[in-house]
């Protein structure tokens, strides 16, 4: 039984090798005199690969593609992203706004701004005084206003074009600091003209944060629910308040 045991072993190890040793024959020596003979020019892959059309290992580099755009997408909307806090009496909220105008006026939660508050914004280290201008309190947006000029802002998405499945990432600023930025990313998992739901998962650290689509267009800002699901409230809500 031991014997036969290893024979089969010795077996099933040559044939592997055997292969290893084939694929590294064709690659070393085979294939480059394929691309070198006159008569394989003719054949459509040798073209391709020679124009550079053929692509080894076709999962990773659409994986690298993606990654590539995700990287992107964050680098061109970062900079719209700022920090909030509000403080009512010793009761301190903080999260994340999104600047929505080159001129200063950002949207965040109605929540993180209560009536009464004092609400400051923090843009790339500056703690900055803003007024609140704004409040939907029905559908939990707020609009505050800082005196700067010059922000960098992003696109709003169509929320026609909205679909099931749509890669998005979320990118808000890490408390207590709110310096840190955070990004994650999911699906969209259900959607409506009230609420988008994903199934990103994150703590109450990251309420208003912002949620785009991987053309880097808002798509919405975020709730965090009791589970840690986050839910978004569509970018039509906020154009809706904006006026825009």
């Amino acid at each position: 039984m031991i014997a036969k045991n290893k024979k089969l072993i010795i077996l099933i190890c040559s044939v592997f090798l055997g292969g290893m040793v084939s694929g590294l024959i064709f690659q070393l020596f085979v294939f480059p005199l394929i691309l070198s003979s006159s008569y394989f020019s003719q054949f459509q892959f040798v073209k391709n690969f020679k124009d550079g059309k053929v692509i080894i290992n076709t999962k990773e580099e659409i994986v690298v593609q993606e990654n590539s755009a995700l990287e992107k997408s964050i680098e061109k909307v970062e900079k719209s992203i700022v920090g909030v806090k509000s403080q009512t009496g010793g009761s301190v909220l903080s999260g994340s706004g999104l600047i929505i105008t080159a001129d200063g006026l950002i949207a965040t939660l109605a929540e993180l701004a209560p009536v009464g508050a004092s609400v400051k914004v923090f843009l790339d280290g500056e703690e900055i005084t803003s007024q609140v201008v704004k409040r939907d309190q029905k559908n939990n947006l707020v609009l505050l206003k800082i005196e700067k000029t010059n922000l960098s802002t992003c696109a709003f998405s169509d929320f026609d074009k909205l679909k099931l499945g749509k890669r998005v990432f979320l990118l808000g600023v890490l408390p207590p600091l709110l310096k840190e930025k955070v990004a994650n990313e999911g699906i969209i998992k259900t959607f409506s003209e009230d609420a988008i739901k994903t199934n990103i998962f994150e703590s109450n650290s990251m309420r208003g944060s912002s949620l785009f689509n991987i053309e880097a267009e808002l798509i919405g800002l975020n709730a965090i629910d009791s589970s840690g699901k986050v839910i978004s409230i569509p970018a039509s809500k906020i154009k809706s308040l904006a006026g825009f």
